[in-house]
């Protein structure tokens, strides 16, 4: 059995502007900071026994904020980074919808039968971040573990896990806030009996 919790890395400048911010390496906001240091004071007295991220920037320094608290290091997993949106990376809704609008509406219909145009195959990007976390889970057994990744990734995988369909991913999660808690249980063969314990639990409220 695994504890992980799951959480979006802090503010960033194209976040704080509504942009899609997909493999793009982009920092953080001093809101973003300030969020990542309420994290760490959580994690500090949160009983972790390890913590992962992605390797993107935003990600990574969210983390080793938290860890350091922690007093644990950082370890990075590139299979846990955001889902790549092609075309889309770096744009508004409104923007996309004024340079590819079929592309656009096919998108918001169904997001992972219709990726942005350019962008990762939904499926693929759930299939690598889930395996991520299995193996994370089997990295560490009876532990409870920070993962520090990414908003888009983090819903295709719970809809992964969870058996739903992937393209209900954005009705069913419509929102992850930056540093919120989304806590899952993996257990049995494989990791592959999965319970979900919070979702986008706000820091304060929870241990």
């Amino acid at each position: 059995m695994t504890d992980l919790v799951l959480v979006r890395h802090g503010e960033t400048v194209w976040h704080a502007e509504n942009r899609y911010a997909g493999i793009s390496d982009i920092e953080l906001t001093p809101r973003g900071h300030d969020q990542a240091a309420q994290l760490a004071g959580w994690a500090e007295q949160a009983g972790l026994d390890a913590v992962w991220a992605s390797t993107l920037n935003r990600a990574r320094i969210t983390a080793e904020t938290a860890a350091t608290k922690a007093g644990l290091p950082v370890r990075t997993d590139a299979r846990l980074r955001e889902l790549d949106f092609g075309q889309g990376d770096g744009l508004t809704s409104a923007e996309m919808k004024a340079r590819f609008p079929e592309a656009r509406a096919a998108f918001e219909a169904d997001p992972a039968a219709h990726p942005l145009p350019g962008g990762e195959d939904p499926h693929a990007a759930a299939a690598r971040f889930v395996a991520a976390l299995r193996d994370v889970s089997a990295a560490h057994p009876d532990a409870r573990v920070l993962v520090v990744a990414h908003t888009t990734a983090i819903r295709l995988a719970l809809c992964r896990l969870i058996g739903v369909p992937l393209g209900e991913y954005r009705r069913l999660f419509p929102r992850l806030d930056n540093c919120a808690l989304t806590e899952l249980r993996l257990t049995g063969p494989d990791a592959g009996q999965v319970a979900m314990l919070q979702y986008n639990s706000p820091i304060g409220a929870v241990r």
